[in-house]
């Protein structure tokens, strides 16, 4: 692996805080789903379901967001190695304040599709477009968005 540029880890209050609330919301619509169960039998099995993706989307979430994403010479990845987006794949960096993008984050434009991917609450990505950030905080994140275009930028003038 290359030398690691910039490591965005994930703020221990926003990722405790987003495991509360999706525990919170499954132990919810489970209580809901027996304590006061709808008449309909279809309606009380949609409650149980939606009780346990939440509760799973929160274990999802909190192991997850355990890793870092790390910024080096040939792009974005996880710590584990797993990449998220080769830098000569990124076409722009996006921080605008409309852009659909995660909170405290940014948006990556890919030349191509490279396969859906999710770790909830650290990043995204479908179709051409990654999301980076969520429960990380945005100065971090700012600082890997703004190294990451100076990054290609400079690929951009040697190429061209």
């Amino acid at each position: 692996m290359n030398e690691p540029i910039h490591i965005l880890r994930p703020s221990a209050p926003r990722r405790a805080f987003g495991f509360a609330v999706q525990v919170a919301l499954g132990l919810a619509l489970l209580y809901l789903a027996v304590a006061h169960p709808p008449q309909v039998l279809g309606w009380r099995l949609f409650l149980i379901a939606l009780g346990i993706a939440a509760l799973m989307l929160g274990q999802r979430g909190w192991t997850g967001s355990a890793q870092g994403i790390v910024l080096d010479a040939h792009g974005l990845r996880e710590e584990s190695g797993r990449s998220i987006a080769p830098l000569d794949r990124i076409a722009s960096v996006d921080r605008a304040l409309f852009s659909f993008k995660p909170s405290n984050g940014f948006l990556i434009r890919l030349d191509a599709p490279l396969g859906r991917a999710w770790v909830p609450g650290m990043w995204w990505r479908i179709g051409r477009r990654v999301g980076i950030g969520g429960v990380t905080r945005g100065a971090e994140t700012k600082i890997m968005a703004d190294a990451l275009s100076l990054m290609i930028a400079q690929r951009d003038a040697r190429e061209g």
